[in-house]
């Protein structure tokens, strides 16, 4: 056979792969739009792909492997949003609340944040973690180049701001994942504890508290 012809026909089959695979994911992330985490099947997942269950175990060895790489275009989506939504010379609240918004905008993104490390990162293939951890990496490093603009901080600074936000970000959220109260009639005093845990205001303000903490820190002492 001819070399190129080889070569070629090999390059038409992984970009193939690719395409199918890239498939395969964007039915995923409908799929999972509609029915959240625990309910999510990889047999539901099947047929709303067009394939049989054992094709998705071609492309993701397990369904948190599937998790994580929706985390991770996710994770890269929110960045970008959240980059284009930062100014120059941003107070330390507004920085806050648009981190917050974007983030929670994203349909994908929290959810699976939030189960990130307790349960999708216990069941992959470590070298699989890895490439995961490192795509985190790459993107911390991007939006702590903008946070540093943005706040007028150091990069060693913006860089600990964004990985505390991180953290910050999934203890505030995790507040809201209680049973939907919202058509019930509560007494005031039980409607004013869930308000006061409410995530938005609970990780705004904390988050604040943070970045002014961090920037104090280096601040020359008068």
């Amino acid at each position: 056979m001819n070399p190129v012809v080889a070569i070629n026909r090999r390059a038409r089959s992984a970009e193939q792969k690719a395409l199918r695979r890239q498939a395969v994911l964007d039915a995923a992330e409908t799929y999972f739009l509609e029915v959240g985490y625990e309910a999510f099947s990889m047999t539901q997942l099947a047929r709303k792909a067009g394939v049989v269950k054992g094709t998705l175990y071609l492309y993701f060895k397990t369904r948190e492997e599937l998790f994580l790489t929706l985390y991770e275009q996710s994770l890269i989506r929110w960045s970008e949003v959240f980059i284009g939504s930062l100014t120059d010379l941003m107070p330390s609240k507004a920085y806050a609340q648009v981190l917050y918004k974007t983030a929670s905008a994203d349909g994908i993104f929290l959810p699976l944040l939030i189960r990130l490390e307790h349960v999708i990162e216990h069941n992959v293939a470590i070298p699989r973690l890895i490439n995961s951890k490192r795509v985190f990496i790459s993107q911390v490093e991007v939006v702590a180049e903008h946070t540093s603009t943005a706040l007028k901080l150091s990069k060693a600074q913006a860089r600990e701001i964004v990985k505390t936000m991180g953290v910050l970000l999934i203890g505030a959220t995790r507040a809201d994942q209680g049973p939907s109260l919202d058509k019930e009639e509560l007494p005031r005093d039980v409607q004013d504890l869930i308000v006061s845990f409410s995530s938005e205001p609970l990780f705004v303000k904390n988050a604040v508290r943070i970045i002014e903490g961090i920037r104090a820190e280096t601040a020359p002492k008068i």
